[in-house]
Formats: structure tokens, sequence, C-alpha cells
């Protein structure tokens, strides 16, 4: 009975330490010209507020810091609820946008990200599970 209770303990702090330590979220996708890599703070993406980093890079490789970056993220419309809608600017700092995107519940979310530059927009589309 001992023995069960420390392996059990061990199996517990092994998962805490898990995710603690647990890698970001990163997808790279292409949006016309554009390579855009977006990082999320947590894997998967849990309720609450949550970390995203975007890099914006363009066909030669040059990162991409004079674009207007707005992020549309929600939730499509469920049975006895109607669809969530949120926007967001990301900031530019060094040569990432940023922004926090708050899930106010787990399933699944849409991310649009729509980068706009020298008049032209282009539009980076996808879908997470939040837990």
């Amino acid at each position: 009975m001992k023995r069960l209770m420390v392996v059990f303990i061990s199996i517990v702090l092994l998962l805490v330490t898990y995710q603690a330590f647990a890698k970001d979220y990163v997808i790279t996708k292409k949006a016309g010209d554009y390579t855009v890599q977006i990082i999320i703070g947590k894997n998967p993406p849990v309720t609450g507020i949550n970390r995203m980093e975007i890099a914006i890079s363009d066909e030669k490789g040059s990162a991409v810091t004079d674009a207007k970056v707005s992020i549309d993220y929600g939730m499509p419309a469920m049975p006895g609820m109607g669809p969530m809608n949120y926007k967001n600017d990301a900031s530019l700092k060094g040569n990432q946008y940023l922004a926090s995107l708050n899930f106010s519940m787990s399933g699944p979310w849409f991310i649009n990200i729509k980068i706009t530059r020298t008049g032209k927009t282009q539009l980076v589309k996808l879908n997470v599970d939040v837990k």
C-alpha cells in the first residue's frame, strides 16, 4: 500500500512538472507573400488569458514591422448559446506583434489574423481547441 502511494505521488509530480515546462503552441502559415509564425503561450490553449506572438516575414525573409495586425477570434454558435466574437489589435514589440486572447470557455475556437500593409490585406485563419 505504501509503495502504491509512492508511485501515485511520483506520477502526479511528473504530470505537474510536465505541465509547467510544456512547450508553446506554434504554427506557421502562409498569407500571400508573407510567412506568419504564430505562438500561443500555452499548448493547448486554456480558458482565460493566453499570450500570442505573431512574427511576419516577407518573401525575402525580412521581418515585417510596418503592418497593422488585428485579431478576430471566437466560438461558433452552439445549442442554447449564441456565437462569441472578440476583436483585438496586436502591438509591435521588436520584430513581433503581441496580443492577449481571452478564451471564456473550453471548446473549439477560430482565430483570424488580419495583416494590413501598403493598402493590401492578408488573412491567416486557424482553429484551436481550448482546454
